[in-house]
């Protein structure tokens, strides 16, 4: 009963952590996009 129970949780672990993964790269490929398209950092004026 309890390892069954375990497993459950393993793979609902598992579904939340890939979840958490996918949605940091969508995040990374969308700055990373609108950085490219806005033509990314400004240098800073020396002086």
């Amino acid at each position: 009963m309890m390892n069954a129970d375990f497993f459950k949780s393993l793979d609902l672990m598992g579904k939340g952590m890939t979840a958490i993964f996918v949605v940091i790269i969508v995040i990374y490929l969308a700055v990373h996009l609108i950085l490219k398209l806005t033509g990314g950092r400004k240098k800073k004026a020396e002086g």
